[in-house]
């Protein structure tokens, strides 16, 4: 990942601290927890990743494009957000599959990559 998507995921992508207006001892304060924060993020995308899951957070390849659409720290920071949509769905979801019985394999699928993610979270 370059240095671009870094300063993007800080800046508009993620934190947008360019629009806190804070300076000295506070700017410190709020860099330091961004750190924290974006490593976590980062480092938990990058995990998502690793255990081939990572199509299920976001749309990573498009036709014509040869960058990676979404940067370890998107994918971490909106796994979480993906596997609670889940959760919050659940119902819907089954309900909906009775109706399709054919789409099993792919809901049981998208079940075991929420449980992989959950493991990761």
């Amino acid at each position: 990942m370059g240095l671009k998507n870094r300063k993007r995921d800080i800046k508009s992508g993620g934190y947008q601290i360019d629009k806190t207006l804070v300076h000295g001892d506070r700017l410190i304060s709020l860099l330091l927890l961004i750190t924290l924060a974006y490593s976590s993020a980062f480092f938990t995308g990058e995990k998502i990743q690793k255990k081939g899951q990572i199509k299920y957070v976001s749309r990573v390849k498009e036709k014509n494009r040869y960058v990676k659409r979404h940067s370890y720290f998107y994918i971490g920071l909106h796994g979480k957000d993906w596997v609670e949509s889940l959760d919050f769905f659940e119902k819907i979801a089954e309900s909906l599959m009775s109706l399709s019985p054919h789409k099993r394999p792919n809901y049981k699928r998208s079940d075991r990559a929420a449980t992989l993610i959950k493991y990761t979270l």
